[in-house]
């Protein structure tokens, strides 16, 4: 236990630990001690009186009648805030149950965030088996526990550690108060259980963004599902960030073998239709829709502007700016102006669009890869070099690193940024990810497919991933997630001995692999327990400590009518906006199509669960009722 400036203990008996306290953190901390019992019963505990004296003797403060369930309604204590909270071996007293005890902890809990300080902790030691936590050993069933995790979730707290309780750390310490007698409880196994504040929720915002595309300046809003994804500059130079920290290690790696320039020239967050059209990789059903609000010349109204940067015009509340009649609009100039007026309709994907492609190539797409921005900056400045000769640094290259391999010199051009794809719900689909994106035309021989595979899985080999071989093209697979990168190879038309080569790496996934991440959706906390143990840059292969331990999953099904047409990807969409991304995995379990109405029900089941946010039962389905509210006004669906 690190010594404190100012710690509270409540719930006391004898005062034996507070005495303790006292004697062991000396004049570096003030004590107030306290418990729930009139002076006159506190003393009847044997050895209180003296532990009291012991208390004041050392500066401390001795309070009673406190209910620790009403701190801040305590007069001895407003306006104080602590770093560290104690309470020992809380119970209701008697043969209270565990469901009294539970709300015990839950009042408690709610309580003392009102007198913690921002970085303060709360210490709770339970006897073996309480906690029902996976730390007790053995652990209760979970309804006989006293589930202390979920009731510090109802007010903002995650369970950040859970240690030993070593009550041989405090000599003169003497369990008391078991069902309110002087008999002790049994401290043997016992855990000390501390909590931490949790970040609040935050409500999404709608972005509108200005960005140059192919020479014309333009204006739109970004999905406010995925605004807190935007401009978050993880791979920035200096950045310690896991997906950095994953990017340096796989380049640092395809080094030693080969050249690497890696562009850093900014590219727009939009694609056009056409490059849509014109690049057959793109999964056109993934893709976000973007309808602009405004479209010029780039040259007429920006002259002096730096065209390829996008910058933030403004930003609404989802609570108060969402267009809540927004429905869908009809194609072409019609629904620019439309999006002018009421804002953009953020949730409609390309595929709706395939009935007419020209008019579809008006329009623009969330990039869901970086291949045709690549494609277009190596025509732009230079091709790739592939023969003995050195390779020139570009003024758009951060490294360009040039390594005999096999006899021959040859460069990878590279390019990573956060790319978009409207995927469904699970634990491993990832609406937003870090993609690095390397390619080269390299000679045919010796096999340049198999030197990078080969050099790519003993890499990462050792980190669970494997190359296999799928539909003739290279899969990096792992497990549980499955694909996190392909290797490409055409062959050049024009001349059969050299094949363009392209390595296609997902390096959020990655990133998890390499520091155990438990969940995707850490890599974008705001939260700096997060960021400071990346600080020191680790190694791969180094885990990641939790900040927030044994979180809960909570499930709940929603039910509903639509009409004939029923667009799988909006309702993502509105769950992941409704929910401030805390549905980990979304299942449909059954559907029914009404025999005389044009009517067809769907019934899913979300699991709310969350590794960056403290969830509570009361907060998840305070989200799940906002989404059910949502989605009757926003897909025009009823609830059932």
């Amino acid at each position: 236990m690190s010594h404190s400036r100012s710690v509270l203990l409540v719930g006391e008996g004898n005062f034996s630990f507070s005495a303790s306290l006292c004697q062991s953190f000396g004049s570096d901390s003030s004590v107030i001690a306290t418990c729930p019992q009139r002076e006159d019963e506190a003393l009847r505990h044997e050895g209180s009186a003296n532990n009291i004296h012991i208390i004041r003797e050392a500066g401390g403060t001795v309070l009673f009648d406190i209910d620790c369930t009403k701190l801040a309604e305590c007069m001895s204590l407003k306006d104080h805030l602590f770093d560290l909270v104690i309470f020992n071996f809380p119970h209701c007293g008697r043969k209270s149950g565990v469901k009294k005890n539970r709300e015990l902890l839950k009042n408690f809990f709610l309580s003392c965030v009102q007198v913690l300080s921002e970085d303060g902790e709360i210490h709770v030691s339970l006897c073996n088996g309480q906690g029902g936590t996976p730390a007790d050993q053995p652990k209760r069933e979970w309804h006989n526990s006293w589930q202390v995790a979920a009731m510090a979730a109802e007010a903002q707290l995650v369970l950040s550690d859970v240690q030993p309780f070593e009550s041989e750390d405090y000599q003169s310490y003497k369990c008391t108060g078991y069902r309110s007698q002087d008999k002790g409880f049994r401290v043997e196994k016992a855990l000390l259980h501390v909590f931490t504040h949790s970040l609040p929720y935050k409500s999404p915002q709608k972005l509108t963004v200005e960005e140059s595309v192919e020479g014309e300046r333009v204006q739109y809003q970004i999905p406010a599902e995925l605004s807190d994804y935007m401009f978050r500059d993880f791979l920035k130079s200096g950045s310690v960030h896991p997906v950095k920290l994953a990017q340096d290690f796989v380049l640092e790696g395809l080094a030693e073998n080969w050249g690497v320039s890696m562009v850093t020239e900014t590219i727009p967050f939009l694609l056009s239709g056409k490059q849509v059209q014109n690049n057959c990789k793109i999964d056109r059903t993934q893709c976000y829709l973007i309808q602009l609000i405004q479209r010029d010349s780039d040259s007429e109204s920006h002259p002096s502007a730096d065209t390829n940067k996008s910058t933030i015009l403004c930003s609404n509340s989802w609570t108060n700016k969402r267009n809540e009649n927004s429905s869908s609009a009809s194609v072409g100039s019609e629904k620019v102006d439309r999006a002018r007026n009421k804002g953009t309709e953020v949730l409609k994907p390309v595929r709706s669009l395939e009935v007419d492609p020209e008019i579809e190539a008006e329009f623009y797409v969330l990039r869901p890869s970086l291949m045709a921005p690549l494609e277009d900056l190596i025509a732009k400045h230079k091709a790739p070099t592939t023969d003995c000769d050195e390779v020139e640094e570009s003024e758009h290259s951060e490294t360009s690193v040039n390594v005999t391999a096999n006899g021959t010199m040859c460069s990878l051009w590279g390019i990573s940024d956060v790319v978009f794809r409207n995927v469904p719900i699970n634990s491993w689909a990832l609406p937003v990810f870090h993609e690095l994106l390397l390619n080269a035309a390299l000679p045919s021989e010796p096999d340049p497919l198999k030197l990078f595979s080969e050099h790519l899985e003993k890499l990462l080999g050792p980190y669970g991933v494997s190359v296999k071989t799928e539909q003739e093209d290279l899969c990096l697979m792992a497990q549980p997630m499955g694909l996190v990168g392909k290797i490409l190879a055409i062959k050049e038309e024009e001349s059969h001995s050299f094949i363009n080569l392209c390595i296609n790496l997902n390096l959020d996934l990655l990133a998890m692999l390499l520091f155990a991440l438990p969940d995707w959706r850490l890599l974008w906390s705001h939260d700096p327990r997060f960021y400071k143990q990346f600080s020191v840059r680790p190694s791969p292969g180094t885990p990641f400590c939790s900040f927030s331990l044994f979180p809960e999953h909570f499930r709940f099904d929603i039910s509903f009518w639509t009409g004939p047409s029923w667009d799988e990807s909006k309702f993502y969409s509105v769950v992941r906006e409704a929910s401030c991304g805390t549905v980990q995995q979304v299942k449909l379990i059954d559907t029914f199509s009404h025999p005389d109405l044009s009517q067809t029900s769907y019934c899913y089941r979300l699991v709310y669960h969350s590794h960056t946010h403290a969830l509570s039962h009361t907060q998840a389905l305070r989200f799940h009722k906002r989404l059910e509210t949502v989605i009757s006004t926003w897909l025009q669906v009823t609830v059932r």
